[in-house]
């Protein structure tokens, strides 16, 4: 190539970075474009939290086991690989929530905890006739008024009490967030039930109006790859160039020098770009770009730890069966466990016939102790926890106990604001650097990948911009 060409380096292989890649080298290849993208990941395997173990025929997800099917991209990048026929939806069945050693069906209606229907949250058990009538004020309460961000938990209980919250919304937002609800952003993670509030007056009453079929009549939302979702990581890696992917080295630090980008790796080497993609862990920023006071605000964003239990059993080993896919734990139950996934109902194609797959979660927020126990001990207090709610014979035929630690990054009060000044300061002082990832502008697969994609796009607009500038100053 001439001296036009320019480089890109992405850092990060989780979905996100390797997602940037593919569409970034993908744009390169179709366009003819007089560009290089490089992808260096400090471990030496690319995908981050996807991982799957294939085990005695169980297919085991260590970290995701699906994505939202409405949310669009990352089923695009499966078929972009060729794995579309992998595709399956979750069964669905009943879901329920633990609350002081009683197993509760989730209201029939319930979006995300906001009852949709009247009936099933009228006679549930799970709250007191007080509990309801308070949850009616959200009926009468005028909306929120706007002023600036709060926390979801001061949000929902204001809409609609704190039983409610307590004992169906916290259960059921904390295991998407593995949060504190208490402390966990509004507009950073459902704006949406806030723009609801606005527009329609009530919570119940809008998200009702505003709740798509397929939700009202339960099909399974959710999708996942018969093949395990380490096979869409691998079929991502398979497409990427040739030597275009560097593991097992870290970038240490990046300086800004005039229209370049110096990188500096832990093998010695040291390289030179014209754009950069930040797609890695937030804690990890403000060490590589040492010079940007900046990125300090991200030293004090709070991750939680947490960890998968994955435990394999014969199915007549559970003497006492539950009639559905899983359920979430209250805080205020007495139990380790926050979550349990009947794997082998939710997802049959994960177990073999005549097995049970049971998928345990463990680990919240001031409670993160129980991560750092050893294997046996982890499996011991989750085997515990589920014989107080049904009652399996004799231990697991195996386990896989996976740890993830600092993983979940919590999008407290204020993260929008915060994320929107950083930002402000990187065009700035760092133009065509962009950040990317789960510490940023979403959790879930499908997330992740929406901003590998916008990443890609603003790096192209970029050096396209940057390119006709340096024409018309020579």
């Amino acid at each position: 190539m001439s001296e036009d060409k320019r480089t890109v380096v992405i850092i990060g292989g989780g979905i996100t970075g390797i997602a940037a890649a593919y569409y970034l080298q993908k744009a390169i290849k179709e366009q003819q474009l007089p560009m290089e993208c490089k992808l260096v990941e400090a471990t030496h395997r690319l995908g981050g939290k996807v991982q799957t173990v294939i085990r005695d025929g169980f297919v085991i997800e260590r970290g995701p086991d699906s994505f939202l099917a409405r949310k669009l991209s990352a089923s695009r990048l499966v078929h972009e690989v060729g794995l579309q026929d992998e595709i399956v939806h979750n069964a669905t069945g009943k879901s329920y929530i633990l609350l002081k050693g009683n197993l509760y069906p989730i209201p029939g209606g319930a979006v995300m905890g906001i009852p949709t229907k009247i009936a099933p949250f009228v006679t549930t058990g799970l709250f007191s006739p007080f509990g309801k009538l308070r949850a009616a004020f959200d009926f009468i309460l005028p909306p929120t008024k706007a002023e600036g961000d709060l926390s979801l938990g001061q949000f929902f209980r204001r809409r609609l009490g704190n039983e409610v919250v307590e004992n169906l919304i916290e259960p059921l937002l904390s295991g998407i967030y593995a949060g504190d609800i208490d402390q966990l952003s509004l507009m950073a993670t459902f704006p949406q039930f806030f723009h609801v509030e606005q527009k329609y007056g009530s919570l119940v009453l809008g998200t009702k109006r505003t709740t798509p079929k397929a939700e009202k009549q339960r099909k399974g939302a959710f999708q996942t790859l018969k093949t395990g979702l380490q096979s869409l990581v691998d079929e991502v890696e398979k497409r990427l160039e040739p030597g275009s992917v560097i593991k097992g080295v870290r970038v240490e630090t990046v300086e800004r020098q005039g229209t370049k980008y110096r990188l500096w790796l832990s093998n010695g080497d040291v390289w030179t770009a014209d754009s950069v993609i930040v797609a890695t862990p937030h804690q990890t920023v403000p060490t590589m770009f040492s010079d940007y006071p900046f990125f300090a605000p991200f030293k004090s964003v709070p991750s939680t730890s947490v960890a998968t239990v994955a435990l394999a059993f014969s199915e007549s080993a559970i003497e006492q069966d539950i009639d559905g896919t899983g359920f979430v734990v209250s805080r205020r139950s007495d139990y380790t466990i926050t979550a349990c996934t009947w794997t082998h109902k939710k997802w049959p194609h994960t177990a073999p016939k005549g097995k049970a797959l049971l998928r345990c979660y463990v680990g919240r927020p001031g409670d993160e102790a129980i991560v750092e126990q050893s294997d046996d001990e982890i499996v011991n207090v989750v085997m515990d926890d589920l014989n107080k709610i049904m009652r399996i014979a004799g231990r697991p035929e195996f386990s896989i106990v996976s740890r993830w630690k600092e993983a979940m990054p919590q999008y407290t009060v204020g993260h929008k604001e915060r994320l929107e000044k950083v930002k402000a300061n990187m065009a700035e002082a760092l133009p065509g650097v962009f950040l990317a990832g789960s510490s940023y502008e979403g959790l879930g697969l499908p997330d992740c990948i929406d901003q590998g994609e916008e990443a890609v796009k603003k790096v192209l607009d970029y050096l396209r911009v940057h390119k006709r500038e340096t024409v018309e100053v020579n």
